[in-house]
């Protein structure tokens, strides 16, 4: 039986309000839980725009990485108020995306959370007269880049489909024209960091293979 453990409540809070929003976003949404050094808890979970989103709270799990219900957990974490929370049962073979490695990240920009969540509005109006038969903006206007931001010898275009994860996600929605957001990124992925959590993609589509 997997199992969460707290040593601040405030920690668990954090976790169930990440929770939310993705059950909030996508009903079914499942819940990859991964042990970090330092006693930390990493959290990853799918979002509609094909864009991931992850938090991180201070707390351990057991097994070190294991996939529950986000619906499921959410419950838990409402109900059981103690410092051990059980997240319900094992779901690993419902996790199919690859998660980016945790070193060779490099700091490329820095910006104000309010430029993202401009952008982000922008976006929604134009996807509200945009909408494709399934009830979703376009994957052409998803994947449309709406900034790129340079530093460190790389240059990166963030496509609309990231401000879109990180609205639906609560993470530009603080309305402190202080905050910023931290866009990261290694050959491969692209990352932006802000206060309440980050939004991961591939910077590049994978390749087919050949038979």
């Amino acid at each position: 039986m997997p199992e969460l453990a707290f040593t601040d409540p405030s920690e668990r809070d954090d976790l169930g309000a990440f929770v939310a929003r993705a059950v909030r976003l996508e009903q079914q949404a499942v819940v990859r839980l991964r042990a970090r050094d330092g006693g930390m808890i990493e959290a990853w979970v799918t979002t509609p725009f094909d864009v991931l989103a992850t938090r991180t709270v201070h707390g351990t799990v057991n097994p070190s990485d294991v996939t529950v219900s986000g619906n499921e957990l959410l419950a838990a974490l409402a109900v059981v108020r103690g410092d051990t929370v059980d997240p319900g049962p094992v779901l690993d073979l419902q996790w199919r995306s690859p998660l980016p490695p945790a070193p060779g990240w490099q700091v490329v920009d820095e910006l104000p959370a309010a430029v993202l969540g401009e952008l982000a509005d922008k976006g929604l109006a134009v996807a509200r007269d945009n909408v494709g038969p399934q009830g979703t903006p376009p994957a052409s206007l998803l994947d449309q880049n709406v900034l790129t931001v340079s530093g460190d010898g790389l240059e990166v275009k963030v496509p609309l489909r990231c401000l879109f994860a990180m609205s639906g996600m609560g993470f530009l929605g603080t309305g402190d024209t202080a905050e910023s957001v931290r866009v990261r990124a290694t050959d491969a992925w692209l990352r932006i960091d802000a206060r309440f959590g980050a939004v991961v993609r591939r910077r590049h589509a994978l390749l087919p293979l050949l038979f």
